[in-house]
């Protein structure tokens, strides 16, 4: 996560700047979603392990998820303003965080992350707040992506048509990846506060099984605690 901003301004950058071709298209977001696969996997929460071919079909699932929506919503884009045509990275982006989070924290949904009291005593393991924590991170990474995404586009299709731009085409990449390293300076560390690292989630909205057995060692207790992972 400490390399979210230098390496994501590269990426979201180069991105946001060589949409128009479809080799380009497929290797960028190839790269994003390699790089995503790591950020997701090193951030997970809990302690229950992942075998390599489940990590395989996650990589490969998010990856293909990402191409296949980039692409489809470029040809959509053909006969629209090119403007419209600079958000299908962030589209794609988008879609890919609702598949490539939950595939590579897919262990957590089976077999649960552990909950602890106030005073960080585990009382278990519960996929309710599995799914809860990874919920969360999915909001955190599109919200982190919006502003990186949104606002470069507006501002490069402006200055792309003064003469500035025209002149020195070669400076369009630099410019655009300075735009997005600017916005996720400030938005990186902003979506990842937009949800506590420590969560919590009420005992009643836990696995039946798991709620008796807090309620039968422990009455009182109401909330419970767990950490959702970046």
């Amino acid at each position: 996560m400490s390399a979210q901003v230098p390496m994501n301004m590269t990426i979201t950058g180069c991105m946001l700047t060589f949409y128009r071709k479809t080799p380009t298209v497929v290797f960028w977001q190839w790269v994003n979603q390699s790089f995503n696969a790591i950020v997701n996997y090193s951030n997970r929460s809990g302690d229950a392990p992942i075998t390599v071919g489940q990590l395989g079909t996650a990589y490969v699932s998010a990856t293909t998820g990402a191409v296949a929506t980039a692409l489809g919503l470029k040809s959509l884009t053909k006969h629209l303003p090119p403007l419209i045509g600079r958000f299908v990275p962030f589209a794609a982006v988008a879609a890919a965080n609702c598949i490539n989070i939950p595939l590579m924290r897919q262990r957590e949904l089976q077999v649960g992350i552990p909950v602890t009291d106030e005073a960080g005593q585990k009382l278990g393991q519960s996929a309710t707040a599995a799914k809860q924590g990874i919920f969360q991170v999915v909001i955190s990474r599109i919200g982190m992506a919006i502003p990186a995404m949104a606002i470069p586009p507006v501002i490069m299709n402006t200055l792309e048509k003064k003469d500035f731009l025209k002149r020195r085409p070669w400076l369009g990449a630099p410019l655009q990846v300075g735009l997005v390293g600017f916005c996720l300076v400030f938005a990186t560390p902003l979506c990842c506060a937009l949800f506590p690292q420590r969560s919590s989630i009420h005992v009643s909205r836990l696995e039946p099984e798991l709620r008796a057995q807090i309620r039968q060692q422990n009455p009182s207790i109401e909330v419970v605690y767990y950490n959702k992972g970046l």
